[in-house]
């Protein structure tokens, strides 16, 4: 078993954090200053992002946002196109899964 604890962990803004990385997923924390954002993305894999400090607001590429703090979760498709704002310093957990997703670089023969 691995364990952290999310809140204390010591991430620095711009430096993704990767808890863990296998063949089933992939964890990362991210540390977002107040005002800085995830600009419009989207990875291969299907996304869950768990909101553990501070507030952000996430939008899809639809327009449709939610704001919230710790304990929100987002999940988004493969592919699906999605931005994260932090309106106040905050951290996040992505979960990305499976690892690599289909059409990842890192799965290119």
């Amino acid at each position: 078993m691995q364990s952290w604890k999310l809140n204390e962990l010591d991430v620095e803004p711009h430096k993704p954090q990767v808890l863990d990385s296998e063949d089933e997923g992939r964890a990362i924390a991210i540390n977002l200053p107040a005002g800085e954002q995830l600009q419009e993305h989207q990875v291969h894999e299907r996304a869950w992002v768990l909101v553990t400090e501070g507030e952000v607001q996430i939008a899809d590429a639809g327009g449709e946002a939610v704001t919230g703090g710790p304990g929100l979760l987002c999940v988004f498709d493969p592919k699906e196109r999605h931005e994260v704002t932090a309106r106040a310093d905050s951290r996040v957990l992505l979960v990305l899964a499976p690892w690599p997703g289909d059409g990842h670089p890192s799965n290119q023969d």
